[in-house]
């Protein structure tokens, strides 16, 4: 299970760094039903799995801290046998588990009550906590409009129009990624989902900053909606991915190269607030 996950990550199968951070952990639980020689053997197994988990994803705030914080809770216990280290291990993959999915639910409910009946809203590529928070303030009755960037070259937009257009009351529209100014005159607010941001810079999937920066020209407000242990004031380095250039391209290229990188970044000052599962913050 754990090599399926690794795989999974790296090919980008899950698109939500939230959704990814609990998969691994749920891997990572598949070590306690093995057998094991002796308690050093089950601690380096685990250390091992998990660096091969966090290995898969680099750029992933939310996979590295938790995937860290369990090994750190399994060896800071000092168990004193495989049974006492497995039920730590355990333990403290429910208590990681439980707070990342209830930060999201929460990101997403203060994510809803900020988007009004009758709002036009623009959103890239595929965030699970916003689609959430669009789906929540549907259920409370809003219509809502929203217009969908295709997400190149992965076309994660378009999962995230076909979500969204199982949801009553909520109209989609998929846009190509170059589009999204034309459309902005009609647009209320951009709504983003976040890797994570360290310092003064956003870092989500690739397209994140061309759309900002329109928006910011045009007047439209960006809002990021993602749980808050994604804001990281120091402690983590954030690491681009430069995938295949086979994703945006599939014959060769001759005489001159593709580049694909997964993620950029954004300047905070082109956003206008944050909302995570502590409520809604403006950004200077």
């Amino acid at each position: 299970m754990i090599d399926e996950t690794v795989e999974e990550i790296r090919e980008m199968r899950t698109h939500s760094s939230s959704v990814v951070a609990v998969k691994a952990a749920r891997a990572l639980a598949s070590l306690t039903e093995r057998d094991f020689r002796s308690l050093d053997d089950y601690l380096r197994d685990v250390e091992r799995n998990a660096t091969a988990l966090r290995q898969a994803n680099p750029s992933h705030a939310s996979l590295q801290n938790t995937q860290r914080e369990i090994v750190e809770a399994v060896t800071a216990a000092d168990p004193e046998d495989i049974a006492s280290a497995k039920a730590r291990t355990s333990e403290a993959i429910r208590t990681v588990i439980e707070r990342v999915e209830m930060a999201k639910r929460r990101a997403a409910e203060y994510g809803a009550a900020a988007i009004e009946d009758g709002m036009t809203v623009l959103t890239h590529d595929y965030s699970s906590t916003v689609l959430e928070a669009i789906e929540l303030a549907a259920r409370d009755g809003a219509a809502i409009e929203v217009y969908v960037t295709e997400a190149r070259p992965r076309y994660l937009g378009r999962k995230s129009a076909r979500t969204l257009a199982g949801i009553d009351r909520v109209d989609p529209h998929l846009i190509v990624d170059s589009a999204c100014g034309h459309f902005f005159s009609e647009c209320d607010r951009v709504l983003s989902g976040m890797d994570c941001i360290v310092g003064d810079t956003l870092y989500n999937r690739v397209g994140t900053l061309p759309i900002a920066a329109t928006a910011a020209a045009c007047d439209v407000p960006v809002t990021v909606i993602g749980s808050g242990a994604k804001i990281i004031d120091d402690g983590f380095v954030f690491e681009n991915e430069f995938r295949s250039g086979s994703e945006v391209m599939r014959e060769p290229a001759e005489g001159f190269h593709l580049e694909n990188p997964a993620y950029d970044a954004t300047p905070t000052r082109l956003l206008d607030s944050v909302i995570t599962d502590e409520g809604m913050g403006a950004l200077d």
